[in-house]
């Protein structure tokens, strides 16, 4: 769904997953460090938006996600993942209950899906789930920003920031009054700073939430059964996980950025060396230059001097091998 806000001036569409809304508004610096100040916004109204109604939707919900949601505080925001019968991350959600509904916001594209397994796992209970996404924009406003809220707007916040909920026929008006706005690309630049991973760029077919720190932010260890718990309480008694989630500083004098999937290896083995892992996100910081998030093999020495492609590569941990 193409934002309204493509006609900014200055925007340039962001591309791929994200296309729809502005990468960024022509400085993206400026940009990163208003975030950081807690100043401006950011459009993520490509994002899915899914809605659960009725009595029995946090009793249900609790069933199926990997996170406690059964007496889930209203107002208070959370995340969790539905994961396949091998313990694989399918879905990632960000919801936040109004004490009338459940409100979620996914990744593009993606809600259809989550939709249909919904729906198949109804069963007997008394709930209501719908696709909000047409009439419904995500808004981001910075941890620290003063920016007012409209009456009867659902607000998720977070230490990171507020997403918003905004009815999409006020996302123009909105943003004329929410103060300078910030492109998709200084969301992720501070996402990836701040080591948090994303569905799709940091997961592939065989990811499981050890793997990127997503135990009690996202999966709750102590709560009732859910499909996949096998895989996620077995990894946690008695094993580790094969890759872990690790930070990037890139040689900042390369003039071009790794991308997403560039393998990665250990520079003392030299550009013929076995691959031990790969870049999952790329991001040009404002202080802290060129920077990454990359999954690694379990037993890489933490460090280890690592090449992604022809750039050095320097690891911070993540999640501890």
């Amino acid at each position: 769904m193409k934002s309204p806000l493509l006609t900014l001036p200055g925007a340039v569409s962001a591309e791929g997953v994200d296309e729809g809304v502005a990468a960024h508004y022509g400085d993206l610096f400026r940009e990163q460090r208003a975030l950081a100040d807690g100043t401006g916004f950011v459009d993520l109204s490509h994002r899915g938006v899914v809605t659960v109604t009725g009595e029995d939707r946090l009793a249900w919900l609790h069933l199926l996600l990997t996170q406690h949601v059964s007496d889930l505080p209203v107002g208070r925001a959370t995340e969790a993942l539905i994961l396949s019968a091998n313990g694989h991350i399918e879905h990632a959600l960000y919801l936040v209950d109004d004490g009338e509904m459940v409100w979620v916001h996914v990744e593009p594209g993606t809600q259809e899906a989550l939709i249909a397994y919904l729906e198949s796992m109804k069963f007997f209970y008394r709930v209501e789930v719908a696709d909000r996404t047409a009439d419904i924009a995500v808004v981001y406003l910075p941890a620290g920003s003063i920016a007012e809220v409209p009456e009867g707007v659902v607000v998720r916040e977070t230490p990171h920031g507020r997403d918003l909920f905004l009815p999409r026929a006020g996302l123009e008006d909105y943003a004329a009054q929410a103060g300078p706005p910030a492109g998709i690309l200084a969301h992720e630049a501070l996402r990836v700073e701040q080591h948090r991973p994303r569905l799709g760029f940091e997961t592939d077919h065989r990811t499981i939430p050890h793997e990127l720190g997503w135990i009690g932010s996202a999966v709750h260890l102590q709560k009732g059964c859910y499909r996949g718990q096998e895989t996620v309480a077995r990894v946690q008694n008695l094993g580790k996980p094969p890759r872990r989630l690790v930070f990037l500083h890139l040689d900042g004098s390369e003039v071009h950025l790794p991308v997403a999937g560039t393998e990665l290896r250990l520079a003392d083995d030299g550009p013929d060396g076995r691959k031990v892992g790969f870049l999952t996100t790329s991001a040009r910081h404002h202080e802290l230059g060129p920077v990454a998030l990359a999954l690694v093999k379990r037993n890489v020495a933490v460090d280890a001097p690592l090449m992604a492609g022809d750039t050095a590569a320097a690891q911070e941990v993540v999640v501890e091998p």
